[in-house]
């Protein structure tokens, strides 16, 4: 029987990672709020390539507005610790996603993709505060991913129909599939890492 996964993500986080992780919170922490601030990123560098499509714009600066509230609840979470920001990371799983992200032909098919893309950061993203909200005995920071667990699926979802907005959703969801796969292959070649919300 195939295990269950959410957000229609094909393979489950080494059970591992939660355990590491837990035991190196602040380079967790580090690097989620890193995170946080290239989702924001992402949000804004889509609104500038596509000015034109009205409700990408409005959605994204919703969005890009809570991922930036985000970094800053992650911040004061460090803060709270006694950790520093520290310097970013490269995030190879990210890296490795936005490789296939397709280059040329028409700007529609290449926004479908980075929306998709978006998503299953989103997805895995979403997957792995679960774990940390299930499983960290530290109990301001279990309701801390929780809240952010909720927001990432809502985050998920809002990529998915952005994508279905601009083209035609059968092959929005042809598309999201094959990534999926992709994006599972990619997170089985990965090391587990105590470092690294990805």
């Amino acid at each position: 029987m195939k295990e269950k996964t959410i957000l229609k993500l094909k393979l489950n986080t080494d059970p591992r990672w939660v355990d590491i992780a837990e035991k190196n919170i602040e380079d967790i922490l580090v690097d989620h709020a890193w995170c946080e601030q290239k989702a924001a990123s992402t949000g804004i560098s889509m609104i500038i390539h596509y000015p034109e499509k009205t409700r990408l714009v409005d959605e994204l600066t919703d969005l890009v507005a809570e991922e930036w509230s985000h970094f800053e609840r992650v911040l004061l979470e460090l803060r709270k610790r006694g950790f520093a920001l520290g310097r970013p990371r490269k995030d190879e799983y990210v890296v490795q996603l936005l490789a296939h992200v397709r280059k040329g032909g028409a700007r529609e098919r290449q926004l479908i993709d980075q929306l998709l893309v978006s998503a299953l950061i989103e997805a895995r993203s979403c997957e792995r505060f679960k774990l940390l909200w299930q499983n960290i005995a530290d109990k301001e920071l279990s309701k801390f991913y929780y809240e952010l667990m909720v927001s990432e699926a809502a985050h998920f979802v809002a990529y998915v129909e952005l994508a279905k907005e601009y083209a035609d959703p059968k092959l929005v969801e042809e598309r999201l599939q094959e990534l999926l796969l992709i994006e599972g292959e990619i997170v089985t070649n990965l090391p587990v890492r105590d470092d690294r919300m990805h």
